[in-house]
């Protein structure tokens, strides 16, 4: 009877030295699963998308990007799996997008949902993309300052600004090509804008609360 209680105790002990190793909470697996999965989604679509593209700078930029995410896709998967160093660094994004905004508001046609998958244009298909790209950096920000394995939470972490690199990359291509327009307001208006808000002068002062007598020992009468 003590040799089984012996055994079992040890099989206990084994798998809590496996989860320590694993140093994976349950609130950061579904996190991750999460994570995963909106980068599957995100290849996928892209894989549909890229029979439709008509400009070849916007397949040039679905063609880079798909290739981004499926690395640290595999990279994310790996230090998930394991809990350890992933074999590969993760990568950085470089955009060929110019940093040059159009400014203004152009007469076009009002939109509307589209009719026949034949009137999807690249204009449709950026948009698809931009919002892929975001619900992506989005869910690497919220789950990354919750994961308590180490390794998981900087591969999350070091993503973010790439997939920011990569939604800021779509915003430029809309905008030049006029599907993203960016309007201003006024110079009065602007210049009121600007100088709404003025930087904290000299050190807050933090004040203590009322103690209200608490843990003071009342006199005896």
């Amino acid at each position: 009877m003590e040799q089984q209680n012996q055994q079992q105790q040890m099989q206990i002990n084994q798998g809590n030295e496996g989860m320590q190793h694993m140093n994976h909470g349950g609130h950061e697996v579904f996190d991750m699963h999460e994570v995963l999965s909106g980068m599957i989604g995100t290849l996928e679509q892209y894989m549909m998308f890229r029979q439709h593209v008509q400009d070849s700078e916007l397949l040039d930029i679905l063609n880079r990007q798909h290739q981004f995410i499926l690395s640290q896709y595999n990279i994310t998967t790996e230090c998930f799996r394991t809990g350890q160093k992933p074999s590969q660094e993760t990568a950085t994004y470089m955009m060929k997008e110019d940093r040059q905004f159009v400014y203004g508001l152009k007469n076009t046609q009002p939109k509307k949902p589209k009719q026949s998958p034949q009137q999807i244009d690249d204009a449709c298909i950026s948009s698809f993309m931009l919002s892929l790209i975001k619900s992506c950096s989005s869910a690497l920000a919220m789950a990354a300052p919750e994961v308590t394995n180490p390794v998981c939470r900087r591969v999350l972490a070091d993503q973010i600004p790439h997939y920011i690199e990569m939604a800021y990359e779509i915003f430029l291509y809309q905008n030049k090509h006029g599907y993203y327009q960016v309007p201003q307001l006024s110079p009065q208006d602007m210049q009121k804008m600007l100088t709404a808000f003025a930087p904290a002068q000299g050190q807050t002062q933090m004040q203590m609360p009322p103690n209200n007598g608490a843990g003071q020992q009342r006199p005896i009468h």
